[in-house]
């Protein structure tokens, strides 16, 4: 897949690692050159220097048959026209942006085909409140993940020695929690994943 991504900062340095590692071809747009040359010895992408929301730029790094456009600079403005213009020039098929700010996130009819196409939105601020507030809401888990529209939960849990989970069959855990339908879908035991069973 033919990936740019717009910022070498943390984010766009370890969005590009990670996914250029998986044989993408991956091409970083940034206006700090130092950052852009530390990448490019490090990893292997293909770097350019400028605004990522020019035309000129866009096009220099590839966007006439690039997969996808990730913009995750640090201003909103860029990233968001950077999608538009990646959209109404070049069709990029898929456009990704970190938009931070509420006065942007709160105008869900902004981001669509007539104003600014943008396929999915990142704000960080927002994925930390939702993660914090899934925390509290289910004391104890490590993780919860909605699906299915919230229709379905996955919520991790440790089951520590002494508590209501040790020691009993998965068939019995409705005595345990009777208020809560769940179904276990894994258990791991010492990093070993073990296949659940009612009687496990």
């Amino acid at each position: 897949m033919k990936i740019i991504i717009l910022g070498a900062g943390q984010v766009g340095g370890t969005l590009a690692e990670n996914l250029s590692s998986e044989k993408n071809d991956i091409t970083i747009i940034d206006t700090d050159t130092d950052r852009l040359r530390e990448l490019q010895d490090r990893i292997d992408v293909k770097t350019v220097y400028g605004h990522g929301s020019f035309p000129h730029v866009l096009r220099d790094a590839g966007a006439d048959d690039a997969d996808m456009l990730v913009a995750v600079t640090n201003s909103d403005e860029t990233n968001m026209v950077a999608c538009q213009v990646a959209y109404t020039l070049f069709r990029t098929p898929t456009k990704i942006s970190r938009i931070r700010s509420n006065a942007y996130l709160k105008q869900t009819d902004l981001f669509n085909v007539d104003a600014f196409p943008i396929d999915v939105l990142i704000s960080p601020e927002q994925v930390v409140t939702k993660y914090i507030r899934r925390l509290l809401e289910f004391p104890g888990a490590l993780q919860v993940l909605d699906f299915a529209d919230g229709k379905v939960q996955l919520v991790a849990v440790r089951a520590y020695y002494g508590g209501p989970l040790v020691g009993q069959a998965i068939s019995t855990l409705k005595d345990h929690l009777p208020n809560v339908e769940t179904r276990v879908a894994a258990v791991f035991r010492r990093n070993t994943a073990i296949e659940p069973k009612g009687d496990t």
